[in-house]
């Protein structure tokens, strides 16, 4: 089995340099709406089996864009579980300014998240997020088919795809954060083992480019 990860289109406070967790919700950018599009054809030819989708709008009209491109439709599933990180105090904050405030914890929280005190800004813990997400994952074995279509927010699938790849907490950044409207994609024949195929793919991006450019 494959699973598609989908962090959904950049959105406004994305742009804003914005903490955005499970309780802030602005929307997609004009110019993210397009790259979704083109992210859906370039997986256009996938048949996707399930398709999961955070049921915060973000998420929900990414989802809704990609799976509209795709040759084989194929309703999308809404969950609560696939929510982003709850931020507490965070949310809405300008990442600058609490960067300056807390410096030690924000280089943590994008770095080494077995640093990271979330009981400082009420926030949800570094073991909750990834067994939360890891979890939902995980009772997807059932399902019979070769491929699922997972769509959901940065900080979350960052931190989950690496614990389900067998990485400690002071690893779960390793590879840095998931970009906007990026695919990862993770290998799986018992839904205990997890094998990393694509990380954080984003070349849709200049194929789509040149072909407007021809």
């Amino acid at each position: 089995m494959k699973l598609y990860f989908i962090r959904h289109g950049k959105t406004q406070w994305n742009l804003e340099g914005r903490f955005q967790g499970s309780s802030g919700d602005s929307p997609l950018l004009k110019s993210s709406i397009k790259e979704l599009e083109d992210l859906g054809r370039y997986l256009k030819d996938i048949k996707f089996d399930r398709v999961y989708s955070s049921d915060l709008k973000r998420a929900k009209l990414t989802s809704q864009i990609i799976t509209r491109e795709n040759a084989y439709p194929t309703d999308i599933i809404y969950t609560k579980t696939l929510r982003e990180w709850n931020l507490g105090r965070l949310e809405g904050q300008k990442i600058s300014l609490v960067s300056s405030i807390y410096p030690k914890q924000m280089k943590a929280f994008r770095h080494n998240l077995a640093q990271f005190n979330n009981s400082i800004f009420d926030a949800e813990s570094v073991y909750g997020v990834t067994h939360r997400i890891s979890n939902f994952v995980k009772s997807l074995k059932d399902i019979q088919g070769e491929n699922i279509l997972l769509v959901g927010h940065g900080a979350t699938l960052t931190a989950a795809i690496q614990y389900l790849l067998g990485h400690e907490q002071a690893q779960l950044r390793r590879n840095g954060g998931l970009d906007n409207a990026s695919v990862t994609i993770l290998e799986t024949a018992d839904f205990k083992q997890f094998s990393l195929i694509t990380w954080n793919d984003t070349s849709y991006k200049k194929t789509a480019l040149k072909k407007r450019e021809a």
